[in-house]
């Protein structure tokens, strides 16, 4: 099960990452220039990576949550892990970057 939450975790901070870098690289880049005309544009982008790695971390959490509940319920004697800890911290990074992004700061 921390191997599973980690897998979300590894793939959230890719979407992460990726959302926030695109948004900031077209930002930069778009300075002086028009406005993009395009349904969906980097910004745009930017922000649906972010909320994607997002979701997939907290389904990613409650899964191993519910699951290490029902361990728990078989052995209470189970080590307490990091991995929810990592999650976490993931999550809070990203809601700041989400913030950031939508703030365009």
């Amino acid at each position: 099960y921390e191997r599973t939450v980690m897998a979300a975790t590894r793939t959230a901070t890719s979407l992460i990452a990726l959302g926030f870098t695109v948004q900031k690289f077209f930002q930069f880049d778009a300075n002086g220039k028009p406005a993009n005309t395009h349904w969906i544009g980097p910004y745009e982008f930017g922000i649906l990576m972010i909320l994607i790695g997002l979701v997939s971390l907290l389904f990613g959490w409650l899964e191993y949550s519910r699951d290490i509940k029902t361990l728990r319920s078989l052995d209470a004697s189970l080590p307490r892990s990091t991995a929810g800890i990592v999650a976490g911290m993931l999550a809070i990074l990203g809601l700041f970057l989400l913030v950031l992004s939508l703030l365009q700061i």
